[in-house]
């Protein structure tokens, strides 16, 4: 390969053999929680153009970060809101383990709905 060729395709290569490869790293990538993997689901499978322009702009990670915790926090606002509105407290739990289970389950998939609504199908 010439070198003025070789100085205009940029970066750091190295050689082996007679082959000049490129020095690519992966980019770190922090754990995304489920919100935010069904937030990449829901790109990738209804808003492609969207999900597209995240990845290959890098910022898909950081958006699936942030919507992940946006998320998190509302959903445990409106459970705690929610069940002291219902008095599901721990007086009941005591009193009928049964009860509160079925209600705080009934809550959670409320808000699950919610959620889903406002930030991850948004």
């Amino acid at each position: 390969m010439e070198k003025s060729t070789f100085e205009q395709m940029g970066g750091t290569y190295r050689q082996e053999g007679d082959y000049f490869l490129p020095n690519l790293a992966v980019p770190e990538s922090t754990p995304v929680g489920i919100w935010g993997q069904r937030r990449r689901r829901y790109l990738r499978e209804y808003r492609k153009p969207l999900y597209n322009a995240l990845l290959l702009g890098g910022k898909l990670g950081a958006h699936l970060t942030d919507v992940d915790q946006q998320a998190e926090d509302l959903f445990s606002q409106l459970v705690r809101q929610i069940a002291m509105q219902e008095n599901i407290s721990e007086q009941l739990k005591a009193n009928d383990q049964i009860e509160w289970v079925s209600a705080m389950n009934n809550v959670k998939n409320r808000v699950i709905e919610i959620v889903n609504a406002e930030i991850i199908y948004a």
